[in-house]
């Protein structure tokens, strides 16, 4: 029986994807780094540290450990400016009626993202009430394929992994699912659908009872 729902945040919650993209465009184009949309969609559930170090292999480049720390802030700095005005008109598709509605029913609601700036934007789109248990980059040790933001997720639910299903869009995360034994819902990204359990377009199109009866 499905009693927890644990959702990573960009891509399935909100739409700051453009956001990152253009603050790590910024970032390669300091060190002259080719920078498209695909070497962006490689990056996508990826923690800040771990994509800036594909970045600099992609640019065949190394920095000392405080100028790659000065980088990440940086990185932080630009994408927190361009979110500054974030708010619920930023959610995507369906988002906000699924969680008013499975909070109701009172299914136990948790985020698991790589995201350090998590609860700043839960809170800006006003989502943070809904949630039990919000855990992000700045709480786990290994990042996403590591199932470890997810389990820590389920523990903070009181669950079992096999009582929850994860919401993802990226295959970093996806792969992170299912190494701590869950479900996982792909969303949006046609990339990851053979890799997933179910596939939808937007949290919009989920009927959560009709899944339910599936299993």
């Amino acid at each position: 029986m499905i009693r927890g729902l644990i959702f990573d945040l960009d891509g399935v919650l909100v739409s700051t994807e453009t956001n990152h993209f253009h603050a790590w465009k910024a970032i390669a184009d300091e060190f002259n780094i080719p920078f498209t949309e695909k070497e962006n969609e490689e990056m996508k559930g990826l923690s800040r540290t771990d994509s800036l170090k594909k970045l600099l292999t992609l640019g065949k480049q190394s920095l000392s450990q405080l100028k790659f720390n000065e980088i990440l802030a940086l990185k932080n700095e630009i994408y927190l400016k361009s979110i500054e005005k974030i708010n619920q008109e930023n959610l995507l598709p369906g988002v906000l009626e699924f969680i008013k509605e499975k909070a109701k029913k009172d299914y136990l609601l948790a985020v698991g993202s790589s995201s350090r700036n998590a609860h700043f934007i839960l809170k800006r789109t006003k989502l943070f009430q809904y949630f039990k248990c919000i855990v992000d980059g700045n709480m786990v040790k290994k990042p996403k394929p590591d199932p470890e933001v997810f389990i820590n997720a389920s523990i903070g639910l009181n669950l079992s992994p096999n009582e929850c299903l994860v919401f993802e869009d990226a295959q970093s995360g996806v792969t992170a699912a299912k190494k701590g034994g869950f479900n996982v819902i792909g969303v949006g990204n046609i990339k990851i659908k053979e890799s997933c359990d179910f596939f939808i377009k937007n949290m919009g199109e989920f009927n959560l009872t009709s899944y339910e009866k599936s299993i």
